[in-house]
């Protein structure tokens, strides 16, 4: 009650009035509202401004700015704010001071998105770490929610180690760098990676300087790529080179280690200037050909397995690192060119011979041929000079054919000794490759594993009976085969050709024969060493015009003598003489045409 006592009535107050029940004036109420508008901050709208939370609800942030009335904004828009409470100081965009319910509109997006470009414009140029929050998954990277604005985060900027699954990040609020902007297109990029990457390399530039040759770390699978397998140190990456995996031969590196496996390693050499590590597992463990037999000798048999083919031969790996080269040649004792493909594929097993060894080089090479017996060893006795065999035909040259009697057994036939008449130009004219064909071994070269072989010795030699028939003088029938500048070839009977130059070529009229034409030939030449026959078909009528000419230079000193006994006489004789001319001209012709037939 003394406290009370102690306060004064308002001196201007009408208590009469209000005793009454009078009201207040309308001009005193429109001034206490203005006194208490006065009390209230000025705000308009489309004006961005400061805010403090009030309130957060699950679907509603209450904030005041000093108005009249506090504004309601969707927690949707401070989803990239998980942390925010009661108290904090947010920005916010009046787009209305009174809507139909009499409340204030605000939005906290619109005033993030009207200063975001001064924001971000100033992060880039100041190197600022910005907030983010990570909306979704696009197309080779993430959308992040940055001051309101959709910034790019590439898929190679998450983290400096390779994402697996970019699906984790989704919804995550983040610490960023803007590396990049378009203005035209209003186009933002960040990076979280480029936070970590000086740190990382400062980290990286330490381990580097402490890293020696030969040293053994332990490392994590990051990255397994065709060419090796790449290994994180502890904030330094190192390469395994696929040839460095394993002693043995290596097709994939899946084959060897998986991601975010732990192994140890050893440092083969590093560059500080360029940060390259090259890193080695293989050398771990003791090279294979150390271990190799020390009894292993060359001749002895071995088994393996063909890890690789070439055209030139196959690598047989008899232990794990430890390889062989089976070349071509040694896969079969036929001295054709083929390639090793022929013979063996990759994973055959296959047992071979050690031809030769080297432990210092770690070289091996082996041979397949070497487990049959050498066809050539006793060639003379299974192949004697005038044996009879047949053969395949291999290949051709213009000098002759190659055949193969057996496998690694081949001869020559060479083209004087394919046939006794033909005049073979080429062996293509006479067989074929992939044919059979009788031989007869002619002569023997073991040292240089050469056999001279024939077919035409298969038969006697026709010349020597050809030397009876097409004697010199005798006339038969050919038929021009072939004509040439420099003369004619000349079909005659038993299959025998013979030769004729172009002036042994004129007809009795003058003319030249032609190709096709059956005529009569002279021989003017046999030669049985050359198997050469010279013809002529001019020398048939030529020679029948010379004897008549000499018969009649003998017949004319008769004439004359006769003339002077006289004259009804010698004309008497001339007639006779002549009737006897013809009538050996007639003998003439028919001895010759019996000589034709």
């Amino acid at each position: 009650m003394e406290n009370l006592k102690n306060i004064a009535p308002l001196a201007e107050f009408d208590w009469d009035a209000y005793e009454n029940g009078a009201v207040q004036a309308a001009s005193s109420q429109e001034e206490q509202e203005k006194a208490y508008d006065q009390t209230l901050g000025r705000v308009n709208e489309n004006e961005v401004v400061e805010g403090t939370v009030i309130a957060v609800g699950k679907r509603e942030v209450v904030v005041n700015i000093g108005y009249k009335s506090d504004g309601i904004i969707p927690v949707n828009e401070f989803r990239y704010n998980p942390d925010l409470k009661p108290g904090d100081v947010v920005e916010v965009y009046i787009e209305n001071q009174e809507d139909k319910r009499g409340q204030l509109v605000l939005s906290h997006r619109k005033a993030r998105a009207t200063k975001s470009w001064e924001r971000v414009n100033a992060a880039l140029e100041n190197k600022e770490v910005i907030t983010g929050y990570i909306k979704c998954r696009t197309k080779g990277g993430m959308i992040v929610d940055v001051f309101g604005i959709e910034a790019f985060l590439p898929g190679s900027q998450i983290d400096v180690k390779p994402i697996r699954d970019y699906d984790v990040f989704v919804g995550k609020t983040m610490e960023f760098q803007v590396v990049k902007i378009n203005q035209e297109y209003k186009n933002v990029v960040v990076s979280h990676k480029a936070l970590i990457e000086a740190e990382l390399e400062a980290q990286k530039q330490e381990i580097i300087s402490k890293l020696e040759k030969g040293q053994v770390l332990e490392g994590t699978v990051k990255n397994i790529t065709s060419y090796g397998v790449f290994i994180d140190l502890g904030g330094v990456d190192g390469l395994i080179h696929i040839t460095d995996l394993s002693w043995g031969r290596v097709n994939d590196p899946h084959e060897i280690v998986e991601l975010d496996q732990k192994l140890n390693v050893v440092i083969l050499d590093f560059d500080e200037e360029k940060k390259r590590i090259a890193l080695g597992l293989k050398q771990l463990t003791p090279h294979p050909w150390d271990a190799l037999d020390a009894e292993l000798k060359v001749g002895d048999k071995v088994k393996g397995k063909v890890v690789v083919m070439a055209d030139y031969g196959a690598f047989v790996e008899i232990a794990p690192g430890v390889e062989g080269l089976i070349h071509v040649s040694e896969m079969s004792w036929s001295q054709h060119l083929r390639s090793a493909q022929d013979f063996l594929k990759v994973g055959d097993e296959v047992e071979a011979v050690v031809l030769t060894l080297d432990r210092n080089e770690r070289k091996m090479s082996l041979g397949i041929k070497q487990l049959k017996e050498d066809p050539w060893k006793d060639i003379e006795e299974k192949y004697p000079v005038n044996s009879r065999h047949h053969a395949k035909v291999r290949n051709f040259t213009n000098f002759g054919v190659f055949v193969e009697l057996e496998e690694g057994v081949d001869g020559l036939i060479h083209i004087s000794d394919l046939s006794w008449t033909k005049k073979v130009k080429h062996p293509s004219e006479f067989t074929q490759i992939g044919a059979d064909i009788e031989v007869v071994v002619l002569e023997i070269d073991k040292e240089n594993r050469r056999l001279s072989l024939g077919h035409k010795q298969l038969e006697e030699n026709p010349w020597d009976v050809f030397e009876g028939v097409f004697t010199e003088g005798s006339v038969h029938e050919g038929t021009i085969t072939e004509l040439m500048d420099k003369g004619a070839v000349i079909q005659l009977e038993y299959g025998v050709e013979g030769f004729a130059t172009p002036k042994h070529l004129v007809k009795e009229d003058g003319s030249h024969a032609k190709e096709g034409e059956k005529l009569a030939f002279k021989v003017i030449e046999f030669n049985k060493d050359s198997k050469r026959i010279i013809l002529s078909h001019s020398r048939t009528f030529e020679d029948a015009q010379r004897s008549e000419a000499r018969a009649e230079r003998k017949a004319a000193p008769r004439k004359a003598a006769r003339k002077e006994e006289s004259a009804p006489q010698i004309q008497n004789q001339a007639a006779s003489t002549s009737l006897g001319d013809i009538d050996a001209l007639a003998a003439l012709k028919a001895k010759m045409e019996e000589g034709e037939k």
